[in-house]
């Protein structure tokens, strides 16, 4: 859930990244491309503005009747002109580029910005200049290879009919300057990380509030960890969403589980309990016939092996049916209030029995005090049997095993010790499953019978009675199981009936 809910949070906050990083690119050569544009307005306003202006002032001067042009010197037949140092001086306070051509098509005055230009900038400015017919227009020269174009506005002056200049160009290069459109953009890569960390906080939380249906049906599913809670149901949340899809999906799964399960039970309760008869009545068939005093020695030996395969589908069946009822909760316990000590120390001499017939030494060992528990006598002895008989099936001859009987605070402990065998790190999951076998090669037809329900059968005595068992092992170290039970409370009632398992 975390993961998914994580997972919905990044993805969020990717998009939010990518779209913030969109939208800031977009804007900042938006808003650089409008600055650019809004410069070259105005530098042409203030180009064209420039021109006028002086434009007026070379027109006005020359209605004067005073002279723009004089002459400075002579280079054969040919003279140079220059502008008189008044209107000279007046047209070097400018810092456009401002250029005058007269009738000729000579640069007769070039303006103080303008005289750094290399020569070949300036043969443009007069081609420009030259061309006719001379009306006013505005362009772009390119008077710096390394910078932008220089905008300019060129006209014709109003010059009496004999006068020494014609043609006037100004010009001017924008600066470029999108410094506002950088404020703009730092200010949004210092604001963009308090927008994402604030958006991914809120995305996660809003993740958290979606999937929140989704942890409901979690717990629900978590809890339904055995047949006998197929019963319930996950809470759908209202409304035709993927969540409410998927709750109504697994109710239905669910629905189906439990039908199968009551069917299976229902029909191993029913075989088990049909079987038990014929088996009992092929039981007693075969102990007549044993008795027998004319029975040949081939076949007494033949009855034997049957009677044994029929006893041990007799155990067999007889397991069915008490996990089958225990299933469908019908198999129920009479506790009364028991001392352990009792019951164990009735079971010490078949213990010692058993193991004689294995080979292996078993000893039971006792508290002096008695341990009182609510519990059903007949299924203690069924659950230490189990345990015992398990614990000397997988014991080699001349090993050990130790049944322990001890309180532990509130608790009865009751240990099966054995030196067998022992279970793989691997399989102590799975000891308690039914029909589950460790070995392979521990088949019914093997040296050690049985078909993995005796340990099941434990489980379910333990749990019925409130109790844990748990299991530690190494192989070719032995074996330990631990029943913790509850001890009675001195101070309650005798309980007289059970709940169910």
């Amino acid at each position: 859930m975390q993961t998914i809910r994580w997972r919905l949070a990044a993805f969020y906050g990717v998009a939010l990244t990518a779209t913030i990083v969109a939208f800031g690119g977009a804007l900042y050569v938006e808003r650089r491309s409008s600055l650019l544009r809004d410069e070259e307005a105005q530098l042409r306003e203030r180009i064209a503005f420039e021109l006028d202006v002086n434009r007026r002032y070379i027109e006005d001067y020359s209605r004067s009747s005073r002279r723009v042009v004089t002459a400075v010197s002579a280079i054969g037949d040919l003279m140079s002109y220059e502008l008189v140092p008044e209107v000279n001086a007046y047209l070097d306070g400018i810092s456009d580029h401002l250029f005058l051509m007269d009738p000729a098509g000579r640069l007769l005055y070039v303006s103080r910005a303008a005289r750094n230009l290399d020569p070949e900038a300036l043969n443009l400015v007069r081609r420009t200049m030259l061309r006719q017919p001379i009306v006013r227009r505005v362009g772009t020269l390119q008077l710096d290879s390394a910078g932008a174009p220089y905008h300019f506005v060129i006209d014709t002056l109003q010059m009496p009919a004999r006068a020494e200049l014609r043609v006037i160009l100004v010009a001017a290069q924008p600066s470029g300057d999108t410094s506002a459109a950088s404020a703009l953009l730092l200010s949004m890569l210092l604001v963009a990380p308090v927008i994402l960390i604030g958006s991914s906080l809120l995305g996660y939380w809003l993740g958290g509030q979606a999937l929140k249906p989704l942890q409901g049906m979690i717990r629900e599913v978590e809890a339904i960890q055995d047949g006998r809670s197929l019963h319930r149901r996950l809470a759908v949340p209202p409304g035709t969403d993927e969540l409410a899809q998927l709750g109504n999906t697994l109710n239905a799964m669910l629905g189906r589980i439990e039908r199968s399960f009551v069917a299976l039970r229902r029909f191993t309760a029913d075989a088990s309990h049909e079987l038990k008869t014929p088996l009992m009545v092929l039981r007693a068939g075969v102990e007549r016939s044993l008795t027998h005093p004319d029975a040949p020695e081939d076949v007494v030996r033949t009855l034997d092996e049957t009677l044994r395969q029929v006893n041990d589908m007799t155990e067999l069946v007889t397991n069915l049916l008490t996990l089958a009822r225990s299933d469908e909760g019908r198999s129920s316990l009479v506790l009364v209030e028991a001392d352990l000590r009792g019951l164990l120390s009735e079971l010490a001499e078949t213990a010692e029995i058993l193991g004689e017939e294995h080979g292996v030494v078993v000893r039971v060992e006792l508290p002096d005090a008695p341990l009182m528990a609510a519990v059903e006598p007949g299924r203690i002895r069924q659950l230490v049997m189990n345990l015992l008989t398990n614990a000397v099936k997988y014991t080699p001859r001349g090993g050990a095993v130790e049944v322990l009987l001890a309180s532990e605070g509130p608790n009865a402990i009751i240990q099966v010790k054995d030196t067998g065998i022992g279970i793989a790190t691997g399989d102590l999951a799975h000891v308690f499953e039914r029909f589950w076998r460790a070995d392979p090669a521990r088949s019914r037809t093997g040296d050690r019978p049985g078909v993995g329900l005796g340990l099941a059968i434990v489980k379910w005595i333990v749990d019925a009675h409130g109790g844990t068992i748990d299991v530690q092992s190494r192989p070719g170290r032995g074996t330990t199981f631990k029943v913790t039970l509850p001890l009675s409370d001195s101070g309650s009632e005798t309980p007289e009936e059970s709940t169910d398992a």
